[in-house]
């Protein structure tokens, strides 16, 4: 890469993009890698602040800044990520389609540890659509060495491919709503219509819900009446707090299933419980729920739909982040709850 004067360099290969920012306005490219340079540039060209370019001139031993972003792009992406062209020396990588955006934070941040390299990702384990962004790269100079480059390949590929997406199977939901009040029919079930729209976005289909009153018991029975019914993950609302009633985390318990925990460091949601019947996600859902917009289970089920195993460990984790601020205006995903959180 040779640096050159602008009115000197009519005639020759621009070796890098040049951009334009109109304050308030736009930012886009002016001049693209390897236009020729005319002498109608030249005066643009001052107009942005350029009075010398870089001309490229090839070395065996760089690797112009295009080429470095594509490697970095194309050896990070894993199932479900796809890759722009080059733009301004920048690569952005994108979901294919709906699902759970999976980083490999140990390695992304040796890579990031590499002089020169950049690699920024959306929060590890939230849910992406199709055509969203999720990631961007680039170097930092025009040209790096391609010793350099090589050492961030084997980063952005080894053990794991560094940013995927898990898409997210739909799974057969039932509902086990516990509560003599509402099986009595003293008071009216509230829950039904909302898990059925925290399970949309997923794909979840809705295999009905079942209503039975505070006996340990009958609700270990009707979570073994799903099972043989097919279903793939199990709600059970109410019934999740300290009080004498309350019989959900026994019934559970007494069903058999594997307890991962019963309390999770999130507010809201802290009395949330977690177990499995062999693959089949068990989710006791507290009354919380019903008012608060997100909770733990928002944190949780786009892994159970992703497929994933939830240990405690994983739990454990959420309690950086765990604290939702109660925004007037929601904006989840876009925001810090449940962020930074997933191993």
């Amino acid at each position: 890469m040779r640096k050159v004067a602008v009115d000197q360099a009519i005639g020759l290969t621009l070796g890098h993009d040049i951009t334009r920012i109109i304050p308030g306005k736009k930012k886009n490219r002016a001049f693209k890698r390897g236009h020729i340079i005319a002498a109608e540039d030249v005066n643009l060209l001052r107009d942005l602040g350029k009075e010398h370019v870089l001309i490229w001139e090839p070395d065996d031993d760089l690797m112009h800044e295009d080429d470095a972003a594509l490697l970095l792009a194309s050896s990070a992406a894993g199932a479900g990520i796809a890759y722009t062209r080059p733009n301004q020396g920048r690569v952005d990588l994108i979901a294919q389609y709906d699902g759970l955006l999976r980083v490999q934070l140990a390695q992304l941040q040796k890579l990031n540890s590499l002089e020169h390299v950049i690699f920024s990702t959306l929060h590890n384990c939230r849910s992406v659509v199709k055509g969203q962004y999720v990631a961007g790269t680039r170097v930092v100079p025009v040209a790096v060495e391609q010793e350099l480059m090589e050492k961030a390949k084997r980063l952005c590929r080894a053990p794991w491919p560094l940013v995927s997406v898990k898409p997210f199977q739909p799974l057969w939901v039932t509902v086990i709503t516990t509560g003599s009040e509402v099986n009595s029919g003293r008071i009216r079930d509230g829950f039904g219509k909302i898990i059925r729209k925290k399970i949309a976005p997923f794909g979840g289909r809705w295999m009905g819900q079942i209503i039975v009153p505070d006996i340990s018991e009958l609700i270990a029975a009707e979570i073994h009446n799903a099972l043989a019914e097919g279903a793939q993950l199990i709600l059970l609302t109410g019934g999740m707090s300290v009080d004498a009633d309350d019989a959900t985390p026994q019934g559970i318990r007494v069903s058999g299933a594997e307890v991962v925990s019963y309390g999770v460091p999130v507010l809201p949601g802290s009395q949330f419980m977690l177990a499995y019947q062999g693959h089949v996600a068990i989710c006791g859902i507290p009354g919380g729920a019903l008012f608060s917009r997100k909770t733990t289970l928002d944190l949780l089920l786009p892994r159970i739909f992703a497929g994933e195993r939830i240990e405690k460990a994983d739990l454990a984790a959420l309690a950086h982040g765990g604290l939702c601020e109660g925004c007037q205006v929601c904006n989840y995903p876009q925001c810090p709850f449940g962020k930074n959180s997933c191993l």
